[in-house]
Protein backbone atom coordinates (compact mmCIF):
# COMPACT_ATOMS: atom_id res chain seq x y z
CA UNK A 1 0.00 0.00 0.00
CA UNK A 2 1.16 3.45 -0.90
CA UNK A 3 0.37 4.62 3.03
CA UNK A 4 2.68 1.79 4.35
CA UNK A 5 5.42 2.58 1.61
CA UNK A 6 5.25 6.09 3.08
CA UNK A 7 5.30 5.07 6.69
CA UNK A 8 8.14 2.86 6.00
CA UNK A 9 9.69 6.33 4.59
CA UNK A 10 9.01 8.22 6.97
CA UNK A 11 10.42 5.63 10.11
CA UNK A 12 14.13 5.04 7.84
CA UNK A 13 14.74 8.84 7.81
CA UNK A 14 15.11 9.36 11.42
CA UNK A 15 12.37 12.35 12.08
CA UNK A 16 9.94 9.89 13.76
CA UNK A 17 10.61 9.48 17.55
CA UNK A 18 12.37 6.36 19.00
CA UNK A 19 12.22 4.94 22.61
CA UNK A 20 9.46 3.58 25.23
CA UNK A 21 6.17 4.22 24.12
CA UNK A 22 5.75 6.47 26.80
CA UNK A 23 8.15 8.61 25.58
CA UNK A 24 6.97 8.63 22.10
CA UNK A 25 3.47 9.17 22.86
CA UNK A 26 4.85 12.50 24.94
CA UNK A 27 6.50 13.03 21.51
CA UNK A 28 3.01 13.07 19.34
CA UNK A 29 1.39 14.70 22.06
CA UNK A 30 4.20 18.02 22.33
CA UNK A 31 3.78 18.07 18.70
CA UNK A 32 0.18 18.36 18.57
CA UNK A 33 -0.09 20.65 21.22
CA UNK A 34 2.49 22.84 19.62
CA UNK A 35 1.35 22.90 16.75
CA UNK A 36 -2.06 23.91 17.86
CA UNK A 37 -1.21 26.78 20.07
CA UNK A 38 0.53 27.90 16.47
CA UNK A 39 -2.76 27.92 14.50
CA UNK A 40 -4.33 29.27 17.25
CA UNK A 41 -1.83 31.81 17.92
CA UNK A 42 -2.43 32.83 14.61
CA UNK A 43 -6.05 32.59 13.71
CA UNK A 44 -6.57 34.76 16.96
CA UNK A 45 -3.67 37.44 16.30
CA UNK A 46 -5.10 37.98 12.67
CA UNK A 47 -8.57 37.90 13.71
CA UNK A 48 -7.59 40.67 16.92
CA UNK A 49 -5.69 42.87 13.97
CA UNK A 50 -8.87 43.00 11.76
CA UNK A 51 -10.82 44.07 14.08
CA UNK A 52 -8.76 46.87 15.07
CA UNK A 53 -7.91 47.82 11.73
CA UNK A 54 -11.40 48.21 10.54
CA UNK A 55 -13.03 49.17 13.85
CA UNK A 56 -15.73 51.95 14.32
CA UNK A 57 -13.99 55.16 15.29
CA UNK A 58 -16.73 57.51 14.75
CA UNK A 59 -17.41 59.61 11.60
CA UNK A 60 -18.03 59.17 8.04
CA UNK A 61 -14.48 59.82 6.58
CA UNK A 62 -12.29 57.60 9.01
CA UNK A 63 -15.02 54.90 7.57
CA UNK A 64 -14.23 54.94 4.18
CA UNK A 65 -12.39 51.38 3.97
CA UNK A 66 -14.74 49.95 6.09
CA UNK A 67 -16.87 47.16 5.14
CA UNK A 68 -20.31 48.00 4.65
CA UNK A 69 -23.43 45.59 6.05
CA UNK A 70 -23.76 43.37 2.93
CA UNK A 71 -20.92 44.31 1.01
CA UNK A 72 -18.25 41.53 -0.27
CA UNK A 73 -15.25 42.53 1.05
CA UNK A 74 -12.31 43.77 -1.14
CA UNK A 75 -8.57 43.46 -1.17
CA UNK A 76 -8.32 39.45 -1.15
CA UNK A 77 -6.30 39.25 -3.69
CA UNK A 78 -8.91 37.56 -6.22
CA UNK A 79 -8.82 33.62 -4.32
CA UNK A 80 -5.10 33.74 -3.86
CA UNK A 81 -4.83 34.45 0.23
CA UNK A 82 -7.58 32.02 0.19
CA UNK A 83 -5.90 29.11 -2.17
CA UNK A 84 -2.43 29.83 -0.32
CA UNK A 85 -4.17 29.49 3.05
CA UNK A 86 -5.72 25.81 1.91
CA UNK A 87 -2.49 25.34 0.36
CA UNK A 88 -0.76 25.46 3.77
CA UNK A 89 -3.13 23.88 5.79
CA UNK A 90 -3.34 20.91 3.62
CA UNK A 91 0.65 20.43 3.76
CA UNK A 92 0.37 21.01 7.54
CA UNK A 93 -2.59 18.15 7.80
CA UNK A 94 -1.25 15.96 5.28
CA UNK A 95 2.43 16.00 6.67
CA UNK A 96 1.17 15.96 10.65
CA UNK A 97 -0.91 12.66 9.37
CA UNK A 98 1.88 11.08 7.87
CA UNK A 99 4.59 11.75 10.81
CA UNK A 100 1.95 10.28 13.27
CA UNK A 101 0.87 7.10 11.15
CA UNK A 102 5.53 6.31 10.93
CA UNK A 103 5.29 7.35 14.60
CA UNK A 104 2.42 4.74 15.81
CA UNK A 105 3.80 2.02 13.18
CA UNK A 106 7.49 1.99 15.21
CA UNK A 107 5.21 2.04 17.97
CA UNK A 108 3.42 -1.60 16.80
CA UNK A 109 6.20 -2.83 14.76
CA UNK A 110 9.28 -2.01 16.47
CA UNK A 111 12.00 -4.77 15.50
CA UNK A 112 12.82 -6.88 18.73
CA UNK A 113 16.46 -7.54 20.00
CA UNK A 114 17.41 -11.26 19.58
CA UNK A 115 17.92 -12.61 22.92
CA UNK A 116 17.41 -9.70 24.36
CA UNK A 117 13.64 -8.80 26.67
CA UNK A 118 11.44 -10.70 28.46
CA UNK A 119 8.67 -12.44 27.01
CA UNK A 120 5.37 -13.41 28.47
CA UNK A 121 2.01 -14.95 27.77
CA UNK A 122 -1.26 -13.33 29.21
CA UNK A 123 -4.25 -14.86 29.76
CA UNK A 124 -7.22 -12.86 30.92
CA UNK A 125 -10.26 -14.72 32.74
CA UNK A 126 -13.62 -13.59 34.91
CA UNK A 127 -11.89 -12.06 36.45
CA UNK A 128 -8.07 -11.62 36.84
CA UNK A 129 -4.96 -12.20 34.80
CA UNK A 130 -2.15 -14.91 34.43
CA UNK A 131 1.42 -14.65 33.46
CA UNK A 132 3.30 -16.99 32.22
CA UNK A 133 6.83 -16.50 31.22
CA UNK A 134 8.25 -17.75 28.16
CA UNK A 135 11.57 -18.73 26.78
CA UNK A 136 13.26 -17.70 23.44
CA UNK A 137 11.70 -20.54 21.85
CA UNK A 138 7.99 -19.43 22.85
CA UNK A 139 7.29 -22.13 25.76
CA UNK A 140 6.88 -22.01 29.15
CA UNK A 141 9.99 -21.41 31.74
CA UNK A 142 7.88 -22.53 34.37
CA UNK A 143 7.41 -19.21 36.02
CA UNK A 144 4.23 -18.59 36.40
CA UNK A 145 2.29 -15.88 38.37
CA UNK A 146 -1.27 -14.20 38.93
CA UNK A 147 -2.51 -10.75 39.56
CA UNK A 148 1.15 -9.80 39.55
CA UNK A 149 3.79 -9.12 36.57
CA UNK A 150 7.22 -8.54 37.50
CA UNK A 151 9.47 -7.09 34.71
CA UNK A 152 13.15 -5.55 34.57
CA UNK A 153 13.61 -1.62 34.09
CA UNK A 154 14.35 -0.19 30.67
CA UNK A 155 14.07 -3.76 29.00
CA UNK A 156 11.53 -4.55 26.28
CA UNK A 157 8.94 -6.48 27.53
CA UNK A 158 7.01 -8.47 25.06
CA UNK A 159 3.18 -9.88 25.37
CA UNK A 160 1.40 -11.68 23.68
CA UNK A 161 -2.39 -11.54 25.01
CA UNK A 162 -5.52 -13.73 24.88
CA UNK A 163 -8.38 -15.23 27.02
CA UNK A 164 -9.78 -18.30 28.53
CA UNK A 165 -13.09 -16.61 28.59
CA UNK A 166 -14.84 -14.15 27.06
CA UNK A 167 -13.45 -10.48 25.49
CA UNK A 168 -11.34 -8.99 27.72
CA UNK A 169 -8.83 -5.92 26.93
CA UNK A 170 -5.29 -5.93 28.85
CA UNK A 171 -4.14 -2.08 29.49
CA UNK A 172 -1.53 -0.48 31.65
CA UNK A 173 -1.97 3.09 31.49
CA UNK A 174 1.30 4.39 33.04
CA UNK A 175 2.97 2.37 30.20
CA UNK A 176 0.67 3.17 27.30
CA UNK A 177 -0.03 -0.19 26.31
CA UNK A 178 -3.00 -1.70 25.50
CA UNK A 179 -4.39 -4.76 23.51
CA UNK A 180 -7.27 -7.15 23.29
CA UNK A 181 -7.71 -10.33 25.26
CA UNK A 182 -9.71 -12.32 22.74
CA UNK A 183 -10.41 -16.02 22.85
CA UNK A 184 -9.32 -18.52 20.63
CA UNK A 185 -6.54 -15.90 19.04
CA UNK A 186 -3.12 -14.40 20.25
CA UNK A 187 -2.78 -10.18 20.21
CA UNK A 188 0.74 -9.23 20.37
CA UNK A 189 2.41 -5.90 21.80
CA UNK A 190 5.62 -4.59 23.86
CA UNK A 191 6.40 -1.93 26.57
CA UNK A 192 9.56 -0.84 28.19
CA UNK A 193 9.18 0.94 31.52
CA UNK A 194 12.23 3.22 32.69
CA UNK A 195 11.37 3.80 36.08
CA UNK A 196 10.78 0.96 38.98
CA UNK A 197 7.58 0.86 40.82
CA UNK A 198 4.30 -0.52 40.77
CA UNK A 199 1.81 0.47 37.94
CA UNK A 200 -1.88 -0.83 37.52
CA UNK A 201 -2.96 -2.79 34.39
CA UNK A 202 -6.36 -2.87 33.98
CA UNK A 203 -9.41 -4.61 31.90
CA UNK A 204 -10.96 -1.88 29.29
CA UNK A 205 -13.78 -4.22 27.78
CA UNK A 206 -16.93 -4.62 29.63
CA UNK A 207 -16.91 -8.58 30.35
CA UNK A 208 -19.03 -9.06 33.38
CA UNK A 209 -20.26 -8.30 36.78
CA UNK A 210 -16.65 -8.08 38.38
CA UNK A 211 -14.60 -6.27 35.39
CA UNK A 212 -13.98 -3.23 37.74
CA UNK A 213 -12.28 -5.11 39.60
CA UNK A 214 -10.30 -6.85 36.94
CA UNK A 215 -6.90 -5.11 37.64
CA UNK A 216 -3.39 -6.77 37.90
CA UNK A 217 -0.09 -5.27 39.68
CA UNK A 218 3.01 -4.82 36.99
CA UNK A 219 6.43 -3.97 39.77
CA UNK A 220 9.12 -2.70 37.50
CA UNK A 221 12.11 -4.18 39.53
CA UNK A 222 16.41 -3.00 39.10
CA UNK A 223 17.64 -5.91 36.55
CA UNK A 224 19.62 -7.58 39.48
CA UNK A 225 16.45 -7.60 42.27
CA UNK A 226 14.22 -8.82 38.80
CA UNK A 227 17.29 -11.72 38.39
CA UNK A 228 17.06 -12.96 42.05
CA UNK A 229 13.44 -12.82 41.71
CA UNK A 230 13.28 -15.14 38.82
CA UNK A 231 15.71 -17.76 39.77
CA UNK A 232 13.97 -18.08 43.02
CA UNK A 233 11.08 -18.49 40.90
CA UNK A 234 12.84 -21.27 38.55
CA UNK A 235 14.26 -22.74 41.65
CA UNK A 236 10.82 -23.37 43.41
CA UNK A 237 9.40 -24.70 39.99
CA UNK A 238 12.17 -27.35 39.87
CA UNK A 239 11.59 -27.99 43.60
CA UNK A 240 7.95 -28.66 42.88
CA UNK A 241 8.51 -30.61 40.08
CA UNK A 242 11.17 -32.99 41.12
CA UNK A 243 8.64 -33.26 44.21
CA UNK A 244 5.66 -34.36 41.87
CA UNK A 245 8.19 -36.64 40.35
CA UNK A 246 8.94 -38.65 43.82
CA UNK A 247 5.29 -38.78 45.02
CA UNK A 248 4.87 -40.67 41.64
CA UNK A 249 7.43 -43.05 41.55
CA UNK A 250 6.44 -44.22 45.12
Amino acid sequence: MILDAIAASILQSGIVPTGTRVQVFQEIYWAFLGLGTLVGAVVIGYMLYNGYKYRYQGGEDKDEDRPKLGEIPTGGGKGKKLFTSLTLSAIIVISLIAWTYGTLLYVEAAPEQPDAGVDVHIEGYQFGWDFTYLNNAGNSTGVETTGTLRVPVDTRVNIEVTSRDVSHNFGIPGLKVKTDALPGYTTDTWFEASQTGNYTANCYELCGQGHSYMEATVVVMEQDEYEDWYGSQQNQTSTQNSSAVAAGGA
